[in-house]
């Protein structure tokens, strides 16, 4: 499975990492390859807990293009 995450560093200087197609999965780590590192193992925690309660494993996520 693919799924986008996004990076974005807090004001404390972490990365947090966010897989937008599953509401609620962040996770964070203090480079970009650890907060990478920790999202997967998190979207794999995250993709278990939602088929156990019978949950879609993720939610449409769509790229549109917006002019600025």
């Amino acid at each position: 499975m693919r799924l986008i995450i996004t990076l974005e560093r807090d004001e404390t200087g972490m990365v947090v990492a966010a897989c937008p197609a599953i509401p609620g999965c962040v996770s964070q780590g203090k480079t970009e390859e650890e907060a990478t590192a920790n999202i997967r193992e998190a979207i794999a925690l995250c993709l278990e807990a939602r088929a156990e309660s019978g949950m879609p494993l993720t939610v449409a996520v769509r790229e549109i293009e917006v002019t600025a």
